[in-house]
């Protein structure tokens, strides 16, 4: 049972664990470092605009408490990034503002939505966090970062505390326990579209079920940005990102149910009718773009682990739409001059 004491605040200033015999500052930052940065400190550049508003029409006070949690995450690591920077004489990126979000629109979601909301993003950072750590060298930014999936893994924790306490998710899937350890001994293992076709295997539940809850939550926030956004462009790109997520989730849930395993569920039920918009279409449009950026990474991670043919096939279809998706996004902001260049090698030519 979660209780009050359960979902405290986070002490988001605890000092980074860096010896100061071994750290040398001196170091200029790498390609490595810079990138990350950049990424990171965008991505919580927005996702504190988006968690002010969502603040703003919370009724819950343990789902207010894991707002707020994730908000002083994210005011967290930003300053302790514009900190790097500064040392650094590195030009700070302008992200998004408070000219983004219109506080005193009225609600578009429910409670609820909020605390699926803050997994999908928490998920799609600690994945950015997690890649960062052995690739960067100063030891002082790879600390930052191990201490950014700490904070994140707590907080995923109390996320899904929540969601489980609350019923807000189904339980995950129960298979049977082995007898003994069995050996693939049969090409037929790869099989997946006719003849001898294996039940699922454990990894492979696994990732369907994690693309189902993410892009059941993608396309209840892409539902509510459809409902609210200005430009006409933009819209027929969001209509399309719904329309293409809402496939890929159906799909993902028939290889379950063919088999009998439950899965995550729709979540549209918890987007309001409101048609006022709180956010401005320039961040809306970087999010969808961002958070479908994610996805490649994850279904990548799902091909990688996934030895049914059929599976392989269908993850790979998506990738494409994806990739499609991406760059017609990504061509909007810049015709709008609303992308900010990450950080670039010397121009030798």
């Amino acid at each position: 049972m979660t209780t009050d004491k359960d979902l405290n605040p986070m002490n988001v200033m605890k000092p980074l664990n860096v010896n100061p015999k071994t750290l040398d500052e001196t170091q200029p930052l790498t390609t490595f470092e810079i990138g990350k940065l950049w990424a990171t400190y965008m991505g919580n550049s927005m996702s504190i605009q988006i968690l002010r508003y969502f603040l703003q029409h919370c009724e819950d006070e343990n789902i207010k408490t894991l707002l707020e949690n994730g908000l002083a995450l994210s005011n967290d690591f930003k300053q302790r990034i514009e900190v790097f920077y500064q040392k650094e004489n590195f030009p700070i990126p302008i992200g998004f503002t408070k000219d983004d979000v219109n506080l005193g629109a009225p609600r578009l979601y429910a409670d609820e939505f909020y605390v699926h909301y803050l997994k999908y993003a928490a998920k799609a950072g600690l994945s950015l966090y997690a890649v960062a750590v052995p690739l960067v060298m100063r030891e002082d930014i790879r600390e930052f970062f191990i201490y950014c999936n700490q904070c994140t893994t707590v907080l995923l924790g109390q996320i899904n505390s929540i969601l489980m306490e609350k019923k807000f998710i189904a339980s995950p899937p129960i298979i049977p326990t082995p007898d003994g350890i069995d050996k693939v001994n049969k090409q037929s293992y790869l099989s997946g579209f006719i003849g001898d076709v294996r039940p699922l295997q454990a990894l492979e539940i696994i990732h369907l079920w994690d693309n189902i809850e993410n892009n059941v939550t993608s396309l209840a926030l892409l539902l509510g940005f459809h409902q609210i956004v200005q430009d006409e462009k933009i819209k027929l790109l969001f209509k399309r990102g719904l329309d293409m997520t809402n496939k890929s989730v159906k799909q993902y849930q028939e290889k379950l149910h063919t088999e009998h395993i439950q899965s995550p569920s729709y979540l549209d039920h918890l987007v309001t009718t409101s048609t006022y918009s709180p956010f401005s279409d320039k961040i809306m449009l970087f999010h969808k773009v961002d958070m479908f950026a994610m996805k490649i990474r994850s279904f990548g991670n799902s091909l990688a682990v996934t030895g049914r043919r059929d599976l392989n096939l269908l993850y790979a279809r998506t990738l494409i739409n994806i990739g499609l998706f991406v760059d017609d996004g990504m061509n909007i902001l810049i015709d709008k001059g609303w992308l900010e260049s990450p950080p670039e090698a010397y121009d030798r030519t």
